[in-house]
């Protein structure tokens, strides 16, 4: 019996090892023959029998709206998208350019340095400072990111000189020590309520809405909330958590007007603000939360993403980033309360170029989310190729968080943000600025005629053409 096992052994190994070396000496032959067998079946198959057929289809439909109503044909439930990105090729930053400083003004000197350090909320008791312009976004605990990921993100943070935004997630007491300054989502929710996270806070944000989700909650089910964020956020075994729609009943602007009162006076007088999504009426929004009596502002553009959200609100809602920072500086300035009210902006800004454009555009300060979560990862997310998709090694219930490693996370999202922000020190002095304040719209242009409009920047041909009338 034991000789019968060897030998058995022995012919598989020697079968294995002809194998390979067939498959070494011939994969190019076996490639040839699949390649030629392929082709002639694609190209000589009817159209409608060829599998290649899918090509007009797609182009028609789309890869992403035929997967998406492929999962609406198969669970008869809203679909969530996601990473919550938009699918709507918005008007974007790409075509406005900086102008360099060359003879009028010089370029500055590359040793002198740029001053990039922001105050939000300059008229609150105790303002917020931070050393850059770039905050951390709000990806919340238990809701969206794991806990790898939040005390990577609150430690870099801390070693940058800039604040992370709680998100509407449970809040993690290792968090509030790793992080230097903290701004607390104040949301429609049952948790982060308590009076010492308050107090702890440099800074509040009433979420009121969001590009992704605009103003809608939603209810998560006990079985996507287990483990640690369950305490956290104080709920019961079997208790659905929710998000609501308001935070009162029959909610009014008084009541708002009432809540940033209490929080301002719970917090010892730190900069209360409130978040909003980038929509139509955004001038009339701003009046609201002017009259509320908020700090700072902070508006999501309709490319915003969240670690889900139907594709309705993304696609078929709200406006585009570009024409939300403007409209809402403009407003700003017409109000004459540009440098009293903070403006923060979000949504779909990936890199220095976005987040310089923005700050001339009018913004004060810079919130990043989607760039930060892949910087955090990085590497990491080999952890989880090729079987499963990247993101299942930094959401909460993620099948590889938890080989996520926090010193590798904080060293990648500090990195990202140092080297985002001597990026931007770059631009400013070829701009022929000294400091990130200096920069308005007067240092943009742009090729596209219609963003130019949007943006209210010179077209580079109208002013071309006018430079030749001169």
């Amino acid at each position: 019996m034991q000789n019968l096992f060897l030998y058995s052994t022995l012919t598989m190994v020697i079968l294995l090892f002809f194998s390979a070396l067939f498959m070494l000496i011939g994969w190019r032959w076996i490639m040839k023959l699949v390649v030629k067998k392929a082709g002639t079946i694609i190209l000589t198959d009817s159209y409608q029998e060829n599998i290649m057929e899918l090509m007009p289809g797609l182009r028609h439909m789309g890869i992403q709206n035929t997967l998406e109503n492929s999962l609406r044909a198969s669970s008869s439930e809203v679909i969530y998208r996601p990473l919550g990105g938009s699918s709507v090729k918005w008007p974007h930053l790409e075509s406005i350019t900086l102008i360099p400083a060359q003879t009028s003004p010089f370029p500055v000197n590359g040793e002198d340095e740029v001053d990039v350090k922001v105050t939000i909320g300059p008229n609150a008791k105790i303002p917020l400072e931070i050393d850059i312009p770039l905050i951390i976004s709000g990806m919340g605990y238990g809701v969206g990111v794991s806990e790898q990921v939040r005390l990577s993100l609150a430690q870099a943070a801390k070693n940058t000189g800039t604040a992370i935004n709680s998100g509407e997630g449970g809040i993690l007491p290792e968090e509030l020590e790793a992080a230097g300054k903290y701004i607390l989502q104040f949301s429609k929710t049952s948790w982060a309520k308590e009076e010492e996270v308050i107090k702890r806070a440099d800074a509040i944000e009433i979420k009121l809405g969001q590009g992704a989700m605009l103003g809608m909650g939603k209810k998560i089910p006990p079985k996507e909330l287990p483990g640690r964020a369950r305490q956290i956020m104080g709920l019961e075994e079997n208790e659905d958590a929710f998000i609501m729609e308001q935070f009162f009943e029959k909610q009014t602007l008084q009541d708002l007007k009432r809540m940033v009162d209490v929080l301002r006076k719970l917090s010892g007088g730190v900069p209360v603000g409130a978040k909003i999504g980038a929509g139509g009426k955004i001038e009339e929004d701003l009046d609201h939360l002017i009259e509320i009596g908020v700090d700072f502002i902070t508006i999501d553009g309709g490319q915003a993403a969240m670690k889900e959200a139907p594709p309705i609100l993304l696609d078929d809602f709200g406006i585009p980033t570009l024409h939300a920072v403007v409209r809402a500086a403009n407003h700003l300035e017409k109000r004459k309360l540009k440098g009293q009210i903070s403006l923060i902006v979000s949504g779909g800004l990936l890199v220095p170029g976005h987040f310089l454009k923005v700050l001339a555009l009018g913004a004060d300060a810079i919130s990043v989310g989607s760039a930060l979560l892949f910087a955090v990862a990085h590497t990491q997310v080999l952890k989880a190729l090729p079987f499963e998709p990247p993101t299942q090694a930094v959401w909460y219930n993620g099948k590889f968080k938890d080989e996520f490693t926090v010193e590798e996370g904080v060293q990648a999202a500090e990195k990202f943000l140092t080297a985002s922000i001597e990026e931007m020190k770059v631009a400013t002095r070829a701009s022929g600025k000294r400091s990130i304040k200096e920069l308005t719209k007067q240092d943009l242009v742009c090729y596209d005629e219609l963003t130019a409009k949007m943006a209210g920047v010179p077209f580079s041909f109208e002013a071309m053409k006018e430079k030749g009338s001169s």
